[in-house]
């Protein structure tokens, strides 16, 4: 089994490699925008530039059995972009058709599109968690230019017989994690004292690295994967104040948390233009994962609580280097 990973060397492509290159019944080729020293060994490395439309992928995608497509433009917040959507597009959309076209006239078997949750929405009403039968609902730049490529991949198998397995993960952390999450830890290491101790009444569905490229894995080979849209989780949803107890006992620091009513928290992040983080704060977004744990026969093999164990231990590893 020959299998080509985009986006190698970003948090979620990175690991990707690592757990396919250890296994010895696979060939392994990584795409990336420059030549990189430190993949796996055993990695063949293919240099294809910037994802664009008019990206040359025919060396990349030779031979090749299954394509996990990895590599795209992340969502930002406050983009500053004059046209957002045009940038996402470009890169998540037709960057993402090219690469499929490539890929169906070299001969190759699966597509594998790492999509998001973002697509089914933003959040969701209490114990309506989101499924993969519900109606597409994006709303921002990067959702929508993820949906788009979601439907440009579906017309491209409809054409060529390419199978299509779209994941959609909610927020993803694990070792190595940035943005958001980081700030999160950091605020607990240092014992900032943090106003969501009243938080408790939502539920985030997150994903655990180790978890996610497990059913990446998974999916290279299953035959039941074959043209599915799936979701992914730890199979726990916790609240906000419960993240912030549970990965402040992993970092061996207890989250010093204040009980200030959401409503108020709301009130306060309108008025400063800060509507956006308080619903990932304040807010619920769940998923549900059975139908991914039924026709798969997946389930998460990492829990919650050792996944940010995990992501504390190099958390704290990284700041004694």
């Amino acid at each position: 089994m020959r299998v080509l990973v985009t986006g190698a060397t970003g948090f979620v492509g990175k690991a990707v490699l690592a757990r396919l290159a250890s296994d010895s019944a696979l060939q392994i080729r990584a795409a990336v925008r420059r030549d990189v020293p430190d993949l796996p060994a055993g990695v063949e490395t293919v240099v294809v530039g910037d994802l664009a439309l008019d990206t040359d992928w025919s060396r990349a995608v030779s031979k090749i059995d299954v394509i996990i497509h990895a590599a795209a433009r992340v969502h930002v917040l406050r983009d500053r972009s004059a046209d957002a959507l045009g940038v996402f597009r470009r890169i998540n959309v037709e960057g993402t058709s090219a690469l499929a076209r490539h890929a169906a006239q070299a001969g190759a078997r699966r597509f594998i599109f790492l999509s998001s949750i973002k697509v089914n929405g933003e959040e969701t009403l209490p114990g309506l968690p989101f499924t993969p039968e519900d109606a597409a609902n994006p709303l921002d730049a990067y959702a929508i230019s993820k949906f788009e490529a979601e439907l440009g991949l579906k017309q491209i198998s409809a054409a060529s017989g390419l199978e299509i397995v779209i994941i959609r993960p909610p927020l993803v952390y694990g070792p190595g994690v940035k943005a958001n999450f980081l700030s999160m830890m950091t605020w607990l290491y240092k014992g900032t004292p943090l106003p969501f101790g009243a938080t408790t009444h939502n539920r985030r569905s997150l994903v655990a690295l180790d978890n996610l490229v497990d059913l990446i894995s998974t999916c290279v080979e299953h035959p039941a994967a074959r043209n599915q849209t799936l979701l992914v989780s730890d199979g726990e949803d916790l609240s906000t104040a419960e993240l912030l107890r549970r990965m402040g006992a992993a970092l061996g620091r207890p989250a010093r948390l204040i009980a200030i009513p959401p409503l108020f928290l709301i009130s306060t992040a309108k008025l400063v233009a800060r509507r956006d983080l308080a619903r990932r704060l304040l807010g619920s977004l769940q998923v549900d994962i059975t139908k991914t744990r039924e026709l798969l026969g997946w389930h998460p093999p990492l829990s919650v609580d050792n996944g940010l164990e995990r992501t504390a231990r190099h958390f704290l590893e990284q700041l004694v280097v």
